[in-house]
């Protein structure tokens, strides 16, 4: 393995932590090659753990979203996602729905508050209740430290981040507490548990959505809503992807980096939303779950 620079390596580092979106086309056979994905079926023979459950997803046109929404799906709920980029939601939504599964695409973007609440409103008039949520859109920009930093790439960064899932919750929670349940998980991701030197906006709305994923859990815990979030680290999207390339790097050279050496899938986190969200965590609260293989041990 080549050398790698140690500023690429710390840009990397919290590259990584977006843990937001790919495609594994150019993957070899390796150790670094994450677990092979759940078979492209959606119907739940027999009815799977979510069945009847109504689940709101933000960000599921592509990645974490998007694996998450068909394995909900899979499991028998009926999943309404919404996500900025139209074309790429109608054709998740199509692709459940060709393989059995119950979903619904809205397009909405989590920066507008009038917009989210519009999206949770939709979701409560068509089913009548919201059982679920995970509020996973997110954003990453290129790395780049504080003072070199231009405001528009912070205020976008936070608005986004860490906004869009104070503004979900602030809509989601009114429709939870009144059916007396409902659970939430938001992403979170390493980077908000380090300080990575050059994405301080990106750490700064990650540490923010792990303060507001505490602070809810604990005032509603007594409605009997659950809130939690899941912290990734390297995940195998196209986001991901993009941005190693910008710096020059490729999967092989940055999974030996890490505790767990290779890139985690996107069924791996779908996996770790569904059991945050399951009937098996009722006693799991307040809790930031670890997804990254062990990098923050």
């Amino acid at each position: 393995m080549s050398t790698i620079d140690r500023r690429k390596l710390l840009a990397t580092g919290s590259i990584a932590a977006a843990g937001l979106v790919a495609t594994a086309s150019s993957h070899k056979a390796s150790a670094n090659t994450p677990p092979s994905p759940e078979p492209e079926t959606i119907t739940a023979n027999p009815p799977g753990r979510f069945a009847g459950k109504v689940v709101l997803i933000t960000g599921a046109t592509s990645g974490i979203g998007e694996t998450t929404a068909k394995a909900f799906a899979r499991e028998g709920a009926q999943v309404v996602f919404n996500g900025r980029r139209a074309n790429l939601g109608q054709q998740v939504e199509r692709t459940i729905r060709d393989l059995g599964g119950e979903a619904t695409y809205i397009q909405s973007d989590v920066r507008d508050p009038q917009q989210v609440e519009q999206f949770v409103n939709t979701i409560l008039e068509q089913h009548g209740r919201l059982d679920i949520a995970f509020n996973n859109a997110g954003i990453f920009m290129t790395p780049v430290e504080i003072q070199d930093m231009t405001l528009d790439n912070y205020r976008d960064m936070i608005a986004t981040n860490l906004d869009g899932v104070f503004y979900a919750m602030r809509y989601e929670l009114p429709v939870m507490i009144a059916q007396g349940s409902g659970t939430i998980i938001n992403m979170a991701s390493v980077a908000g548990h380090r300080g990575f030197a050059n994405t301080p906006h990106y750490n700064a709305s990650k540490h923010g959505v792990i303060g507001l994923t505490k602070a809810a859990a604990t005032a509603n815990a007594q409605h009997n809503i659950r809130i939690n979030s899941i912290s990734p680290l390297a995940v195998d999207t196209p986001m991901l992807r993009r941005s190693f390339g910008y710096q020059g790097l490729t999967y092989e050279q940055m999974a030996p980096n890490f505790v767990t050496p290779r890139i985690m899938s996107t069924e791996e986190m779908a996996r770790a939303v569904m059991f945050l969200a399951s009937d098996e965590a009722t006693a799991i609260n307040g809790m930031d779950l670890d997804v990254t293989g062990g990098q923050l041990a």
